[in-house]
């Protein structure tokens, strides 16, 4: 089969396009024909070597995909040949064969198509548990969201809205704030336009009850002192490439909070807001109030370039790659 292989760690162009063995299937396990994967930031520090999981060289790069199953393993009842489904893992979905645990899958909803559903659980899952669950974002509350024009922040601007709160938007470009606004951000601020300080007092003279940080670097504390006093500062990731370092005094003088989210360890400490928060987001898909914003679309030749448009931030939304399709699109910007 296909598949972009990462032989050696660094950067996009260390991935290739090469032809590997199917994996083995074994009992309890199921295998899926991939369509469509989906590109995420964490697939850059894995290829980087990183991320703070390291894979032994070679592999298969990929952290999502949407596909249909095509066999299954001894044992496997919960599903069947033809069901379509989408999932995530740390690598491997840049191929045209997965085999997985169907723990590991979700049925695609009818009428929702194999891009949506690629890009959709990785993004959206992260962005509704930081806001259902590490937020407790309430309705009526003013939420700030870094890096909005990307995956996981466009998901937060949408999902925000949904939730009820008034959404400010802070991106780097006039063109990702234009895909922030269409998710529906109230309030539009180019950081590098000029002070994110400023800019954040001046949109929120009362103060921000929630800020999204996904970005990191030298965005997190400006956008920390946008709190009101008890407000909650969420930090997600650092695509920015720098973990910041908050003055600790800032948290004392404004009583607030500061929180993680590290999917894994939600996951695995709180199993029923994991399976509330998934049945809600699988509604918000199923009834298209929720989907994710797919700024550009590569072939699986072109791997590489769909990482590089992440890894450079020139991405808007969600960026995915068409596993069976021979010539990609170019990516904005």
């Amino acid at each position: 089969m296909r598949a972009a292989l990462c032989r050696t760690y660094g950067g996009p162009e260390v991935v290739e396009l090469a032809d590997v063995p199917s994996p083995p299937i074994g009992p309890g396990q199921v295998r899926v024909r991939i369509n469509v994967g989906a590109v995420n930031f964490p697939d850059v520090l894995v290829v980087a070597n990183t991320y703070q999981v390291s894979v032994p060289t070679p592999f298969i790069l990929g952290s999502e995909y949407a596909g249909t199953v095509i066999e299954l393993g001894d044992g496997v009842t919960s599903l069947a040949p033809g069901d379509r489904v989408f999932g995530s893992t740390i690598v491997g979905a840049f191929a045209e064969e997965i085999v997985v645990a169907p723990t590991n899958l979700m049925r695609i909803p009818d009428g929702v198509d194999d891009h949506t559903a690629a890009a959709f659980g990785v993004a959206y899952r992260t962005a509704y548990h930081v806001l259902r669950s590490v937020a407790a974002l309430r309705s009526g509350e003013e939420l700030v969201v870094l890096g909005a024009g990307g995956g996981v922040g466009s998901a937060a601007v949408q999902l925000g809205v949904l939730l009820g709160a008034t959404v400010t938007a802070v991106a780097s470009t006039p063109e990702k704030l234009e895909a922030a606004r269409v998710m529906g951000a109230e309030r539009l601020i180019e950081h590098r336009a000029g002070e994110l300080r400023q800019a954040l007092r001046e949109a929120l003279p009362h103060g921000a009850d929630v800020v999204v940080d996904p970005v990191g670097g030298d965005l997190a504390e400006p956008a920390l002192r946008a709190l009101h006093f008890g407000g909650r500062f969420v930090t997600v990731g650092y695509a920015s490439g720098t973990i910041p370092r908050i003055p600790l005094n800032l948290v004392l003088l404004k009583g607030c909070r500061i929180l993680g989210f590290q999917f894994g360890d939600f996951a695995r400490h709180l199993p029923e807001e994991l399976a509330r928060n998934d049945g809600e987001l699988l509604d918000l898909l199923t009834s298209g109030r929720a989907a994710p914003l797919i700024g550009a679309t590569f072939s699986l030749a072109e791997a590489g370039e769909a990482l590089r448009c992440v890894a450079e931030g020139r991405a808007l939304g969600k960026v995915v790659v068409e596993v069976g399709r021979g010539q990609g699109a170019e990516a904005p910007g």
